[in-house]
């Protein structure tokens, strides 16, 4: 997608969007073939459910078939496709590491900060970047670091299936 066209959708679905609480993560359109696929991903602090979705999927259909804004797609056909970012969300800006807080997440650094790939739980988020614990390799234990959103080149959540029960957590519900 054009970056001309890519920030007419993004400027034009934005404000819709933020009327349903909810934030514009990532606007794609790809082309397949013969058809145009438009992928709107949103998020909020408390998550996406379906019917979110779908009562946003059909607020940005009105929107792209009216009248005064059938330029921004054009006349051909599209596909269009609501949702959120999903399980292993890429995490890129400060409210996304937030949202990931007591998360693990996978980070690859900047070269100026070793190169290195990091697993982390997300233990803290601040204006200049995250505190974390490193998980240990093979049976070490795990250590403190401070991670500057400048030094994180890419990171995102990495899915636990066996995360251990904090003492203060039981069955979900926090003491």
């Amino acid at each position: 997608m054009s970056t001309t066209q890519n920030e007419r959708l993004r400027g034009l679905l934005e404000p819709l969007v933020a009327e349903f609480e909810l934030d514009l993560e990532d606007v794609e359109l790809e082309t397949v073939g013969r058809k145009r696929i438009l992928r709107v991903v949103v998020d909020s602090a408390d998550g996406v459910d379906l019917d979110a979705c779908a009562e946003l999927s059909r607020a940005v259909s009105d929107t792209l078939d009216a009248p005064e804004h059938r330029t921004v797609m054009g006349d051909a056909p599209y596909e269009l496709e609501v949702g959120s970012p999903g399980a292993e969300r890429p995490l890129k800006e400060p409210r996304h590491f937030e949202r990931a807080l007591g998360r693990l997440m996978r980070a690859r650094l900047t070269k100026d900060a070793g190169g290195d790939e990091i697993v982390a739980r997300i233990l803290a988020v601040d204006a200049e970047g995250l505190d974390t614990e490193v998980q240990g390799i093979k049976g070490r234990k795990s250590k403190p670091r401070r991670v500057a959103f400048a030094e994180i080149e890419r990171a995102r959540v990495e899915v636990e299936f066996n995360r251990k029960q904090d003492e203060n957590e039981t069955m979900g519900e926090e003491a």
